[in-house]
């Protein structure tokens, strides 16, 4: 049985700016942040702080209201949780924490943002982003680790769970066995995908090819070893059928599975607390 550890972590918006920007690929670019000027690099709201292990942490990043350019950065409230200020726009979107290092002594974070034009805010900010402006970051709240004792590691994602997945990849090590199956747009390379996965053995498929391919691939794959974990990461009505025939078809554990919906057509701001499939939460 698996078992991912769980670090409860103190909350604490943290004000960056953008220190670099670069094209990924067709639809997706990396934001580098780095702690404002004059902040202080010591403090438990510094960059250097952020804690996100789990290769699956993620962060609340609070962009400027659209309307004015105007930051609203929330505070941390009585109980500790985060409060967002009244009266004003308060825009946030969560997202995988891609990398952190130092460099010369200078903390930074990476965040991955897939483009879809200016439909939305976060999309809209991130196209234009430039180095100097600046968010706010908070989070994540609990940090969740990798479990011990897997042997082999099936990632099932979209562009915006390949962060994540890379980061599992890369947390499980070259010994461990990986399968991945990536549906992507066709603004994006094949080969970042394939670069960002590592060793992993790669399927790409095309959106364009139509809906279904996720589940229609996990299916041709079998079922599940004692040691197998599967992650699955991206559009949560296609990762529906891929969890309802991993839990009742193919007969996975329920430890075996790690499925989140990170998105949803028609969705704004999908809240992933919420139960991928109502109709089968457990």
């Amino acid at each position: 049985m698996f078992s991912r550890p769980r670090t409860p972590l103190d909350l604490f918006p943290r004000r960056v700016r953008v220190h670099a920007v670069r094209q990924l690929t067709g639809s997706m670019v990396r934001t580098t942040f780095r702690d404002v000027d004059g902040a202080d690099p010591a403090a438990p709201s510094s960059l250097a702080a952020l804690r996100a292990p789990g290769p699956d942490d993620h962060v609340k990043v609070f962009l400027p209201d659209p309307a004015t350019g105007r930051l609203h950065p929330p505070t941390v409230a009585a109980d500790g949780g985060i409060q967002r200020p009244a009266g004003v726009v308060s825009i946030s979107r969560e997202l995988t924490v891609r990398a952190q290092r130092t460099v010369d002594g200078v903390a930074e974070a990476d965040v991955d943002w897939v483009l879809h034009g200016d439909d939305g805010p976060a999309s809209a900010w991130a196209s234009r982003a430039a180095v100097g402006d600046e968010v706010v970051l908070v989070g994540p709240s609990v940090s969740t680790g990798v479990p011990d004792g897997v042997d082999r590691l099936t990632v099932v994602v979209d562009e915006t769970g390949l962060p994540a997945a890379a980061r599992w990849v890369a947390a499980l090590g070259p010994d461990v066995r990986v399968t991945a199956v990536v549906e992507i747009g066709d603004d994006v390379d094949e080969s970042f995908v394939e670069a960002e996965l590592g060793h992993a053995d790669v399927e790409i498929l095309y959106r364009t090819d139509g809906p279904g391919q996720l589940a229609e691939a996990v299916r041709s794959l079998g079922g599940l070893e004692d040691g197998e974990l599967l992650v699955a990461l991206g559009e949560a009505d296609e990762l529906v059928p891929v969890r309802r025939h991993l839990r009742h078809e193919a007969g996975a554990r329920p430890d075996q599975l790690v499925i989140a919906g990170y998105w949803r057509r028609g969705t704004v701001n999908l809240d992933h607390d919420q139960p991928l499939d109502p109709a089968d939460p457990d």
